[in-house]
Order: structure tokens, then C-alpha cells, then sequence
């Protein structure tokens, strides 16, 4: 998957120094790049400043509906330097802040099919993963079952940026909803993709990020089984005595439930010492 970067490197640039080349360009330029920093702490000129001013512009361009890709690839940044911001780096270099604050608050770029396609990749997917198939989910982000199935396969490397940001729109309020196509959580067991507690905010846009496997997914609980919890919950509290209206507030069911499983239990109970004292 790739996304728009930096310029390449060229010779007679100190980004090709620190590449490894040692060609007179390329030193001359390191040398120079010392010079002016030595003359910059010598003058008391900071190369690094405080990340808030940063980080707020950074907030309002995402408010105004820019995508995180947009900014990086406006200001001519990595993608990882506006993840670190957002995540929290405290100090960044005179350069960078500069150019974020170059772009300009507004409307972003228009909807051209020019934004990097991790981050709706990784939305559907996760959605996938938590019982959202495909078929359920193109309707609501206005694109065709055939064209969304080949984004969340990885097929594309840009979207559009009313796709990703419709896309998003949706992830926000589907994301906390598990969908019930066991299907849809086999299929992306399979392919190895991820739910949404392996991302945050500031790294399901980042080629660069990685997953948070280690973070458990919510366990979906099929009919049977929520009846089994269910029934296992009224049985325990009714065991200290708990009231039949008391247990439906705390469960957040029906009292006329809970009725119905505690004379089913009593019955049970019944049936087992007749045949103990047969």
C-alpha cells in the first residue's frame, strides 16, 4: 500500500548524507546543514518548538473535514511525523511546524481521487470483523457492493475523498455496534483483519502503524448464549435472596422474565429431587 511522501532524495541534499552517500555534493551539504546549526544555538535560535500550536491546527483541519493523509501530503510531511503529533510528541522541529501551518484552514482539497485508502481500508475491515458484511455496509457509504468489496480487499490504493470521509462518517456510530453476520467475523478471521480496538484516531490512517493485536475483542454472543448468561445471572442473584424486580432492574430485562426463569429453575430443582428420591 503506498501513500504520498516527501520528494526523493537527491544528490546534493543532506537527506542523501544521512542516506549513506558520501559524494562531495552530499557532504557539502551536511557540512553546511552543521554550520547553520551551530550558528543557530550560538545565536539562541531554536530548532525545535512546543507541538501545541501544531497539533491545534492540525485539530482544525480535521474539523473543517480534511483526512490526516490530505494534510501530510499538503504540507509535505510523512505520515508518521502528524501520527507522533497527534499522539502526544511534546517538541517538533521549526520545519515541520512551519508547514503544517502553512496549510490553510478551509474547506479541504476538492474530491479528487487523490487520498491514500488505509484509512477506509482499515474502517471496513474492522467493521467487517465485528459482524458488518459488505452487502449491509455499501449502502449506507453510497457505493456498490462490488466497488466497497474491492476497497476492503486492498485493491485500491486511493479513494475518493468523499468516499473516505462518508466512510468515516459512518465507522464513528457503526464501530460501537457489533452487526450479527457471523459470517461477515469468520471471513475476516480469516483474512487477519482487525476490529476496531486494534486502531485509534491517530493510527488507522497511518501506512506506517500496526495493529494492536494484543487487544481483545469483544466477545459476540450468539441467541443461545445470551439466554444461558441470561439465566446463569437470575440464578445466582436470586441465590441471595434478591426480589424478582430487583434482578430484572440490575439484568435490564423484563420482571415478567425473570419470573418465567425462576419458576423454571424451581421446576428443575423439583424434577431433580424426585429422581433422588426415587
Amino acid at each position: 500500500m503506498t501513500t504520498t511522501r516527501r520528494t526523493p532524495i537527491q544528490h546534493g541534499e543532506r537527506r542523501c548524507y544521512q542516506a549513506g552517500c558520501r559524494r562531495p555534493e552530499c557532504l557539502n551539504a551536511h557540512y553546511r546543514w552543521c554550520s547553520r546549526y551551530r550558528l543557530d544555538i550560538h545565536e539562541g535560535r531554536p530548532r525545535r518548538i512546543n507541538a501545541a500550536q501544531s497539533l491545534n491546527h492540525i485539530q482544525a483541519l480535521l474539523d473543517a473535514g480534511w483526512m490526516q493523509s490530505q494534510i501530510a501530503r499538503t504540507a509535505g510531511l510523512a505520515h508518521r511525523v502528524l501520527t507522533s503529533i497527534r499522539a502526544g510528541q511534546e517538541t517538533v522541529s521549526v520545519s515541520t511546524a512551519q508547514a503544517i501551518l502553512s496549510v490553510p484552514i478551509g474547506p479541504p482539497p476538492g474530491d479528487q481521487r487523490d487520498v491514500d485508502a488505509t484509512g477506509t481500508i482499515r474502517r471496513i475491515r474492522a467493521l467487517v470483523a465485528i459482524g458488518w458484511p459488505v452487502a449491509q455496509l455499501a449502502p449506507r457509504f453510497g457505493l456498490y457492493v462490488t466497488a466497497l468489496g474491492a476497497i476492503a480487499r486492498g485493491e485500491l490504493q486511493n479513494v475518493r475523498a468523499t468516499t473516505a470521509r462518508r466512510v468515516a462518517h459512518e465507522y464513528r456510530a457503526l464501530s460501537r455496534t457489533p452487526g450479527n453476520s457471523n459470517r461477515a467475523r469468520n471471513d475476516a478471521r480469516r483474512n487477519n483483519w482487525h476490529g476496531p480496538l486494534a486502531w485509534d484516531d491517530t493510527t488507522i490512517e497511518d501506512p506506517s502503524a500496526h495493529p494492536e493485536v494484543e487487544a481483545p475483542e469483544p466477545q459476540i454472543l450468539n441467541r443461545d448464549q445470551i439466554a444461558a448468561q441470561r439465566r446463569a445471572d437470575v440464578e445466582h442473584l436470586s441465590k441471595f435472596g434478591v426480589s424478582s424486580t430487583e434482578i430484572a432492574r440490575r439484568l435490564g430485562i423484563a420482571e415478567s422474565t425473570v419470573k418465567g426463569i425462576l419458576t423454571e429453575l424451581r421446576a428443575g430443582e423439583r424434577r431433580d429431587r424426585t429422581k433422588a428420591a426415587a
